[in-house]
């Protein structure tokens, strides 16, 4: 893919974060303080962005702040572990607009919107060791600030460039899970993959080089990185991916990026069947949902 190509995109891709990074200051005035709160009851930790308070559902929620109503699959998933016999307390640490690390951070001041926070850092300490589920979604808003920096830091050579990207996320997003299982050795950890961008409904007036971008970013995140995570103990991946509800665009809200509560209910669905399932199958190996349109 050309410079020239690419330059526009900076500010096209914007769906990833739009409200979420709005509401981050927010958040930050509401971040936990102490590293190891536990709770006397078994625990159910989310680690994610916007999505963990249900941006776009019809029932959202403010970060930090008890939402038993919210119809994200968050707090679905929170409702049924209430419901059964051992009783949860949820932890929710969504933080809207957050990315996974420090370096896509870093890379988000350079080509915007700026992200002030992250999971490794902000996140990941605060993971309740009592927790016998950690579910995390990670990658939409890292997908989103990748594709804006491409023109910039490419020097011409987009796929060699995503491709080290993805490297660097598969390692990064590693550690969050070797540091989530050092918190709580106990808990299940219930990882959803990334849908493939280029399908999602933000994406409808893109450029197909636009959409090329996106579909690398994306894939290469669920297939490199997020999907290997399912051959480690007591991890289960969910596949987002290679599901075709996650490509209508009656699972979105308005702004094509967020789920909305059917997207959401899908979720969590999926997430509470991994949660249940000691043998939960790992993600489908290929899927055409994967090459919505030409590779890079």
């Amino acid at each position: 893919m050309s410079t020239t190509a690419l330059r526009g995109f900076m500010t096209r891709v914007s769906g990833g974060l739009g409200l979420a990074w709005l509401l981050t200051s927010a958040a930050c005035a509401a971040l936990p303080t102490a590293p190891d709160s536990e709770t006397a009851e078994p625990a159910y930790t989310a680690v994610g962005a916007s999505d963990a308070i249900a941006i776009g559902a019809s029932v959202s929620c403010l970060p930090f702040v008890a939402c038993p109503t919210g119809t994200g699959y968050v707090q679905i998933i929170d409702r049924h572990l209430k419901a059964g016999s051992r009783g949860f307390e949820l932890l929710n640490l969504g933080i809207p607009g957050a990315v996974l690390s420090p370096r896509i951070q870093a890379l988000s001041r350079s080509y915007g919107p700026r992200v002030d926070l992250n999971f490794l850092e902000r996140e990941l300490p605060f993971v309740d060791r009592d927790s016998l589920l950690v579910t995390v979604f990670a990658g939409g808003n890292d997908t989103n600030v990748i594709a804006r920096s491409v023109s910039g830091e490419s020097n011409g050579n987009a796929r060699a460039y995503i491709d080290a990207q993805v490297d660097a996320f598969a390692a990064e997003l590693a550690s969050l899970v070797d540091g989530i299982r050092g918190r709580a050795p106990k808990s299940r950890i219930v990882i959803a993959n990334l849908p493939n961008y280029a399908g999602a409904p933000f994406t409808r007036n893109y450029t197909s080089m636009e959409k090329r971008v996106l579909q690398q970013i994306s894939v290469g995140f669920s297939v490199e990185a997020i999907n290997p995570l399912a051959s480690r103990p007591n991890v289960a991946v969910v596949d987002l991916l290679c599901d075709d509800r996650m490509y209508q665009s009656s699972s979105y809200s308005s702004d094509g990026f967020h789920p909305n509560d059917k997207g959401y209910a899908v979720m969590a669905e999926k997430m509470l069947a991994a949660y249940e399932t000691p043998s939960y199958a790992a993600p489908r190996a290929s899927c055409g949902r994967m090459s919505i349109v030409p590779s890079l």
